[in-house]
C-alpha cells in the first residue's frame, strides 16, 4: 500500500518549477517565432516577459505544487484571466497546439503526466473559444 509520502502530484512528476520554466519559456518562444501562431500571437502585448513569469506559477498551483500564483491573485482563474480577450476557435487550437509542442519539446520524463497535462490544457484552450 503506498503511503502519502509516496504519492507524487502532477507537479513533481512532470518535473516540478524547472520543468514547468522550460515548458513555458518554448511555448513563448514558439508563439513569438513561427508564422503559424502568428493570430495568437497578434492577441499578446509586445512584451512577453510579464506572461513568462506568470504562467509557470500558475501552472505550479494547478499541478498541486506551489499555489504562490493563486495566493497573489485571489479569485482568479485562467477562464476569468482570459475573458477580455477575443478567443476564437483558431487562437484556442493556435494555443493548444503551441502549448502541445512546448510540453513535447520540454520532454518531461514522465511521459503519462506529460501527455494528460497537454491534454488536459489543450481541453481548456479549446473550451475557451467564443465562436
Amino acid at each position: 500500500m503506498a503511503t502519502e509520502a509516496d504519492v507524487q502530484t502532477p507537479y513533481h512528476r512532470i518535473g516540478g518549477a524547472d520543468s514547468l520554466r522550460r515548458i513555458t519559456d518554448r511555448f513563448y518562444d514558439l508563439m513569438d517565432t513561427d508564422s503559424a501562431y502568428k493570430p495568437l500571437r497578434d492577441m499578446h502585448a509586445a512584451d512577453l516577459s510579464p506572461m513568462r513569469e506568470s504562467l509557470p506559477g500558475f501552472l505550479a498551483g494547478w499541478c498541486g505544487g506551489p499555489r504562490h500564483w493563486f495566493d497573489a491573485n485571489p479569485g482568479k482563474c485562467m477562464m476569468s484571466m482570459h475573458k477580455p480577450f477575443p478567443i476564437t476557435r483558431e487562437t484556442a487550437g493556435q494555443w493548444a497546439d503551441c502549448m502541445t509542442r512546448a510540453i513535447a519539446d520540454a520532454a518531461p520524463e514522465d511521459r503519462e503526466i506529460a501527455d494528460a497535462m497537454t491534454e488536459v490544457l489543450a481541453r481548456m484552450a479549446k473550451g475557451m473559444a467564443r465562436d
